[in-house]
């Protein structure tokens, strides 16, 4: 029976196929780990975890948002329970109540970068160049 032949043949040749998809997906969709892009909105500050969901930015206690995001360097999503008594360099964003809502913790060359704004006022006055991630003050 012909059938049998042919359902054999694709049962053999799907492991192949998938590990070839597979191969293409990851060389096509991995992005460089040092190519991190930060909002516009994002701001510059030192950060120190005191507890789950508290820590001090530039010394000042704050709160973490419910469903907060931390971005450890490798820009892989870190627990804020596993950072207690710990302190970065960081870019964050804030959320509507004042709470952190996205924080990316920053290698050495990214604390390099200046100037990045740490005030909303800075913020305001400064232009940004998305595609160079750079700031510039006008």
């Amino acid at each position: 029976m012909n059938r049998c032949v042919a359902t054999s043949r694709a049962r053999a040749t799907l492991p192949a196929l998938a590990f070839a998809l597979a191969a293409a997906t990851t060389t096509l969709f991995s992005a460089p780990a040092d190519a991190r892009n930060f909002p516009q909105t994002a701001l510059r500050g030192v950060i120190a975890f005191t507890s789950p969901s508290d820590a001090t930015l530039n010394t000042k206690p704050i709160r973490l948002a419910p469903g907060a995001r931390i971005h450890g360097t490798d820009n892989m999503l870190v627990m804020s329970g596993t950072l207690i008594g710990q302190r970065f360099p960081a870019n964050y964003t804030l959320e509507s109540n004042g709470m952190l809502f996205e924080i990316w913790l920053l290698s050495k060359d990214e604390a390099k970068v200046e100037p990045w704004p740490e005030t909303p006022k800075q913020q305001a006055e400064w232009a940004f160049d998305y595609a160079a991630q750079k700031w510039t003050v006008r």
